[in-house]
């Protein structure tokens, strides 16, 4: 394998060969979930001025997973089955370029320590716990579950 002429991620790499992959094997759901994911790297990297890092890259797969997700609530919501199914199988494309989520016990050890070591004592400290908690997890679990999670334990 030839070495990337431009410095920047494994991630990119690997998505510029799933994409020809995609192409060859003329997979068309892939094929676009692939070209949609390459062009909001692009748009990043011109927004950022320098080509992604592995960690940049995966804000975006993020990105772009969430807004799957909340598109399939939209066309459920809407009557519209077939088009939640092609955003359902856009999401599993994009999910192989973000790290596995971490289980509720692991969320509930990091929620633990953030309050133990920020030495919080009720809701008033929600954003201290959350600041932390978030930048363990980085990407790797849904914001607005940690925060209900959080919310409990600082409550009770």
């Amino acid at each position: 394998m030839t070495e990337p002429t431009e410095p920047g991620s494994g991630l990119k790499v690997r998505l510029a060969e799933e994409l020809r992959a995609a192409m060859k094997a003329q997979e068309k759901v892939r094929l676009g979930a692939l070209r949609m994911l390459t062009a909001s790297v692009k748009n990043r990297e011109v927004e950022l001025r320098h080509p992604l890092d592995d960690d940049e890259f995966v804000e975006v797969a993020t990105r772009e997973v969430k807004r799957r997700r909340e598109a399939i609530d939209a066309y459920e919501q809407a009557g519209r089955p077939d088009r939640a199914d092609l955003e359902r199988e856009e999401q599993r494309v994009l999910e192989t370029y973000i790290p596995a989520g971490l289980s509720e016990a692991e969320v509930d050890a990091l929620i633990e320590h953030a309050v133990t070591t920020s030495n919080a004592a009720g809701p008033g400290d929600l954003g201290k716990v959350m600041g932390l908690v978030m930048s363990k997890a980085k990407g790797r679990v849904d914001g607005k579950a940690v925060q209900v999670k959080v919310r409990e334990r600082l409550s009770g």
